[in-house]
């Protein structure tokens, strides 16, 4: 049986340790090494895979010192010149079993944050990087308005038991700017509660339940009546797709929000 333990990094980014029972171990998006080091350690675990799902240096900076202590790790990723230390070279509709483990996933292209973003589901997870964030999505980078909110569309139509490992701990935030869009939710009101006592004790938000993100996520609700017409107020003018909703809604939040 998979089990998947948050590694904090930096201020907000979650580093995900993957182990089984074994004496192998896996880690998702490892943006720095130090505190990988220190887990692996403490538990006599050996890195054989190394799972990333975009280029941003907070995700993958880290995999030189992992690759220098751990030489036969394997590095599975993006085929982008972006991500030189990739071994494993992997698109959307692959499956794949990480080296080592007994841990079987489903390679999504959910391009948008960036244009090679890949998110990985297996035994009802999903590792979404900065695709999906709890109660939010991620910025437009090197990709496009209309690839994330297809790559969002993509991930709500997952089952809903999916539970999403993001890569930050932005739930906080992303709610406030989840009560500016559906202010009136009574859904949203009551995760905020929840989420303010975690974080009080020092609990991660995360994973979250897709159920939850459906019922509490702006950027999954874009075919909701009020968030269009939140999303119309904000761009003072009528909305006349999806994607242009979505869009409204992202460029809003980056705009005055964030």
């Amino acid at each position: 049986m998979l089990h998947i333990r948050p590694l904090p990094a930096f201020t907000d980014n979650y580093i995900w340790l993957l182990t089984d029972g074994s004496a192998h171990a896996a880690v998702v998006d490892p943006g720095a090494a130090e505190p990988v080091l220190t887990a692996l350690a403490a538990a006599q675990l050996i890195l054989t895979a190394i799972v990333l799902t975009h280029h941003h240096r907070d995700h993958l900076g880290g995999v030189d010192q992992l690759q220098a202590a751990f030489p036969a790790v394997r590095v599975y990723g993006a085929d982008d010149r972006r991500i030189p230390q990739v071994t494993e070279r992997v698109n959307g509709g692959d499956h794949l079993q990480l080296a080592g483990l007994e841990a079987h996933f489903e390679v999504l292209a959910v391009p948008g944050h960036t244009s090679t973003h890949l998110a990985y589901l297996g035994e009802g997870r999903l590792f979404c990087g900065d695709t999906l964030f709890a109660a939010g999505c991620g910025r437009v980078f090197d990709g496009t308005h209309a690839q994330l909110a297809a790559s969002l569309a993509q991930l709500a139509a997952l089952p809903k038991d999916t539970m999403c490992y993001c890569a930050h701990e932005y739930t906080l935030d992303n709610l406030g700017f989840a009560q500016w869009v559906e202010p009136n939710s009574a859904a949203i009101a009551e995760r905020l509660i929840t989420e303010q006592a975690r974080r009080e004790m020092n609990v991660p938000t995360i994973p979250s339940s897709l159920a939850l993100e459906l019922a509490t996520n702006p950027f999954l609700r874009i075919n909701e009546p009020e968030v269009i017409a939140a999303a119309e107020r904000a761009a003072g003018q009528k909305l006349n797709t999806a994607v242009e909703v979505f869009t409204a809604l992202r460029q809003w939040k980056d705009r005055e929000y964030d």
